[in-house]
């Protein structure tokens, strides 16, 4: 089964760098995980306003309103078959901050009928993003975030993108130091910068079978609606 990601990407997925193949190249039929660790350069927030935004977010392992640099950092990749059948891939990220640990979760699924990704984001799978993935001239991944969703029991609405946040992802291969990198930048067309970081990592790719994914990278609840 090829990947979700390389499924969404199509023949533009041949033009990633090969280790970025690798590592968005693997699914649940091939029994292995990815755990990255690495240091964060710098995590940014935004202003004073983007405050509230942020703290109702880390309730939930959405974004957070910390600062800090030179940060620990683990990402862990599993891919399984969630309650509905769909491929599922975990990226559950951890920040080691100076007083406490603080995630940024998310699920991916791949939506067949529009071969866009799903991006689940918290615990409790609320907000639904639509992940546009490209590939620049240099092999790097490249995400930008598009339409918004919100679910809660049978409320379902499109949430208002003046009401938070755009984010654009790269991330790629650094060959003189043989690590990946990533940037990521959230901002809000009103409210203006919200969130980022930046940093390097190296990753281990390891056997893992479906009952040996931990708990507390997947979500406490799925959501059926994409």
């Amino acid at each position: 089964m090829s990947s979700i990601y390389q499924q969404a990407l199509g023949d533009e997925f041949a033009r990633l760098h090969p280790k970025l193949q690798w590592r968005f190249g693997f699914s649940s039929q091939d029994g292995v995980c990815q755990i990255g660790t690495g240091v964060m350069d710098e995590i940014w927030r935004g202003a004073w306003w983007t405050l509230p935004f942020l703290l109702l977010g880390s309730t939930r392992r959405v974004l957070f309103p910390t600062r800090g640099s030179d940060v620990p950092f683990t990402i862990s990749n599993y891919a399984y078959v969630d309650g509905f059948g769909r491929e599922t891939v975990t990226w559950a990220r951890r920040f080691k901050l100076r007083r406490r640990y603080r995630s940024f979760d998310a699920t991916m699924v791949l939506s067949p009928s529009r071969r866009v990704v799903i991006d689940y984001l918290g615990t409790h799978q609320h907000l639904a993003v639509d992940i546009h993935c490209s590939v620049d001239a240099e092999g790097a991944m490249c995400i930008r975030t598009g339409e918004q969703r919100f679910y809660e029991g049978p409320v379902a609405f499109r949430f208002p993108l003046i009401l938070s946040g755009v984010a654009e992802v790269r991330e790629w291969w650094d060959e003189a130091t043989e690590r990946f990198r990533i940037e990521v930048n959230v901002s809000n067309r009103v409210f203006g910068p919200l969130f980022g970081y930046r940093g390097s990592f190296t990753v281990a790719e390891r056997a893992c079978s479906p009952e040996e994914i931990p708990l507390d990278v997947r979500p406490i609840r799925e959501e059926a609606r994409e």
